[in-house]
């Protein structure tokens, strides 16, 4: 008895409370996001598709997966300007609905240069919905709770790419790759008409009204621009865990495919487990959020650092840790700064170009940690990528710094 005494009062009534308080609207904006990732089951299977189905050599699959992260890119510049101008929820809805017809549009595609330019136009208009979604999550949440609501979001996320695989490889094997296409579709048609039901403007609570008479442009921000320059190195050294580093588990340790998938699930389950919990106490504390992100980006860094002192499987359990605690402080602190320095202007440029920088890591980061390894192997690999770590701490050093000034200057201005 004491112990389930104890589990409930120290472990299940706390985990309940961290997600206390977060609005209606921003648990309708994480369902449809689930929905939305859990649907786009098409990409984890892309590569599988195109060298399997339309027999595409690697090369040719190389270059329709740069074309699909330079969609990414265009798409997050693009959603930002016409949030700006049309407003969240238009562009999130059409975004869903539009993305849910090219999707099925794309199973119908061929050749090379038709595939490169269908999965870039596919891209571009799928991911114009999440600068709009950060603006959406914005306006809906409490001042107080923007962190947890981003946190939220990033659990929906996660669950979503969890369950979209293991959807997607039952679809495949039922119905074949053509109805995965159409599966994919009709989950962003539902996405849409949730949107239309439960984020109708006419329905949900604004909780947070930003209105800047003179907005200031993003790109005439030097401290937002440091911040963006330091959230692409860090894209670029996490970003290896979901490409090289399975690689160097699988060639270099000899580990399974059994055996890395339990490591990478071991991140996700203690994502869901534990993220919230440790946000709302990080929220507590006095902290701030380029301290966290740094606090982060230091542990991400050290994941891979310690991946050069042993082939030990205890060293690389405790890597994966490191790595797992440094995004979950990392992500979730650098949305919320993104989000209070888009309060100075137009938030649809500002989180525009947040989701940009990830963006860009997601186009250069896989191929350079594989061009590394390919010329310099994979321990000179990670040497370099605790540099650029280093690189991204330094920089955040800077944006500490220069947030400081500007804090002592407002407060000055007060006076």
């Amino acid at each position: 008895m004491r112990a389930l005494s104890f589990i409930k009062n120290k472990i299940l009534i706390p985990y309940r409370n961290s997600f206390h308080g977060l609005s209606k609207e921003v648990w309708w904006l994480a369902l449809i996001t689930l929905i939305n990732r859990a649907g786009t089951m098409v990409i984890p299977f892309l590569s599988l598709y195109l060298i399997n189905s339309l027999e595409f050599s690697v090369e040719n699959v190389a270059w329709i997966m740069s074309a699909f992260g330079f969609g990414s890119v265009v798409g997050s510049w693009l959603g930002g300007k016409l949030t700006d101008l049309v407003g969240y929820y238009r562009v999130m809805f059409i975004s869903l609905l539009l993305t849910g017809v090219l999707f099925v549009l794309l199973r119908y595609l061929t050749g090379l240069f038709q595939f490169c330019l269908g999965i870039f136009v596919v891209m571009v208009v799928a991911d114009t919905f999440r600068p709009a979604m950060f603006v959406a999550l914005g306006a809906c949440s409490k001042p107080e709770n923007k962190t947890r609501s981003l946190t939220l979001i990033r659990l929906a996320i996660n669950l979503g790419f969890s369950a979209g695989p293991a959807i997607g490889g039952l679809i495949i094997t039922k119905l074949g790759y053509s109805g995965l296409f159409w599966v994919d579709g009709i989950t962003c048609f539902l996405a849409s008409l949730l949107l239309l039901y439960a984020l109708n403007p006419k329905k949900a609570k604004v909780l947070d009204v930003i209105k800047n008479e003179n907005p200031s442009s993003a790109y005439s921000n030097n401290r937002f621009l440091v911040f963006l320059v330091a959230m692409m190195i860090f894209g670029l050294v996490f970003l290896q865990y979901f490409s090289t580093v399975p690689v160097f588990y699988e060639k270099q340790l000899g580990y399974s495919e059994f055996k890395i998938g339990m490591l990478l699930a071991m991140n996700g389950f203690l994502i869901f487990l534990l993220e919230m919990p440790l946000i709302k106490w990080l929220e507590q504390t006095k902290y701030t959020k380029v301290n966290l992100m740094l606090a982060g980006t230091l542990m991400v860094t050290a994941s891979l650092l310690i991946l050069n002192l042993s082939d030990w499987f205890g060293v690389i359990i405790i890597g994966m840790l490191l790595m797992t605690v440094g995004e979950m402080v990392f992500f979730p602190f650098s949305n919320s700064f993104a989000l209070d320095c888009a309060k100075h202007g137009n938030q649809g440029e500002y989180m525009g170009l947040y989701t940009i920088a990830f963006s860009l890591s997601h186009v250069f980061g896989h191929n350079l940690g594989f061009q590394i390894i390919d010329n310099h192997g994979f321990y000179n690999t990670w040497y370099v990528m605790t540099l650029l770590g280093a690189f991204c701490v330094i920089l955040l050093l800077l944006l500490k710094r220069k947030t400081n000034q500007n804090t002592l200057s407002l407060n000055e201005g007060n006076k």
